[in-house]
């Protein structure tokens, strides 16, 4: 299934399959929180410093099934591929937009 997601979302994962992460700066505000397993992360820095982590641990893919968007809040439902334990997982990408930008993202199973 192919969805159109709003610019910075698409941008995200794009970047987290494994484009370029200088362009992640892009997608997040200066002060975009990502909670993800228990850990917050703030700031694009922070967040590359975590999306970085994953892919060197993990080989997967993250592809985007469905989306609901509510204002400035877009649920994503993900499948997750990779070579991880359960692999592949459904996981919910909770996005908050502010002025063009992913404010918050929260990763839910």
């Amino acid at each position: 299934m192919n969805i159109r997601l709003p610019d910075p979302i698409s941008r995200f994962f794009e970047i987290s399959n494994g484009t370029d992460q200088a362009l992640l700066a892009g997608c997040f505000t200066h002060d975009a929180l990502v909670h993800d397993e228990g850990q917050v992360h703030r700031g694009p820095d922070a967040i590359g410093s975590w999306l970085r982590a994953a892919q060197e641990k993990f080989d997967y893919r993250s592809v985007p099934k469905a989306m609901s968007p509510e204002g400035a809040v877009v649920k994503v439902a993900v499948e997750v591929t990779g070579n991880f334990p359960g692999s592949p997982v459904q996981l919910e990408h909770v996005f908050r937009l502010d002025g063009g930008r992913i404010s918050a993202l929260e990763i839910h199973a």
